[in-house]
């Protein structure tokens, strides 16, 4: 770059995505679409109180929380009807996913205020989505369609926080970010899995990650040499 040049920025476009421009890329219906502009209004009024989303982000909230949730119904199978949602925070992606038609819905978050919200948005929404306001590994486990994730940790621990609700039958989709190779190598050490990039319509540096037939790597016990080896 020669002096002077400044970065080209690295937005998508210069415009905010308007709800009804939202709605002809996804197909939404009225009525859904105003479900979502139920939940809209509640996440900006509540996010002057508690730290839901970035203040920013709110100025293109249908792009950057909405579309990048709900595009995930897109690669949904056509019989899911339980999804977990790991760390739900704002009810991104679940709540959204719920609102397009996922039968049952459960949203994990361990804050309390993000919880109240949580149930907040589920009661103005009329969606048929549960709250579990514990930590992760404080759920007794059950057998899940579907789990999602976004923005919650790194693909090792996001990996072993599913476990619990994945059998093998059950496809995750977690929403990642540049990142996601490197956290693919390291999640390769302790996990199989088969994985499948999908592009993100609200992101062009983000990646959807789909993961399929899960399980730890055994591993010998520690300090011990691997029989299976020599």
């Amino acid at each position: 770059m020669c002096a002077g040049e400044r970065a080209a920025p690295q937005r998508e476009s210069l415009f905010a995505l308007t709800p009804q421009a939202f709605a002809e890329m996804l197909g939404v219906s009225r009525e859904t679409l105003e479900r979502l502009l139920t939940y809209v209004d509640l996440l900006t009024s509540w996010n002057r109180r508690i730290n839901l989303v970035s203040a920013p982000s709110l100025s293109d909230v249908w792009r950057r929380h909405i579309l990048d949730s709900a595009q995930l119904i897109r690669h949904l199978d056509q019989g899911a009807r339980v999804l977990v949602d790991l760390g739900s925070g704002a009810g991104l992606p679940g709540l959204i996913l719920g609102i397009l038609g996922v039968p049952e819905v459960h949203m994990i978050e361990v804050d309390q205020r993000k919880a109240a919200f949580l149930r907040e948005a589920v009661r103005v929404t009329r969606t048929a989505a549960t709250v579990h306001a514990v930590r992760i590994e404080s759920v007794v486990p059950f057998p899940a369609d579907v789990v999602t994730a976004r923005a919650l940790s790194p693909l090792t621990q996001l990996l072993h926080h599913s476990t619990p609700f994945v059998t093998t039958n059950t496809v995750s989709f977690f929403l990642k970010g540049r990142g996601l190779q490197d956290e693919l190598t390291a999640a390769r050490e302790k996990w199989i899995m088969r994985t499948q990039l999908l592009a993100s319509l609200a992101d062009p540096t983000g990646h959807i990650l789909r993961v399929e037939g899960l399980r730890a790597i055994d591993r010998p016990p520690s300090g011990r040499p691997d029989e299976r080896a020599r």
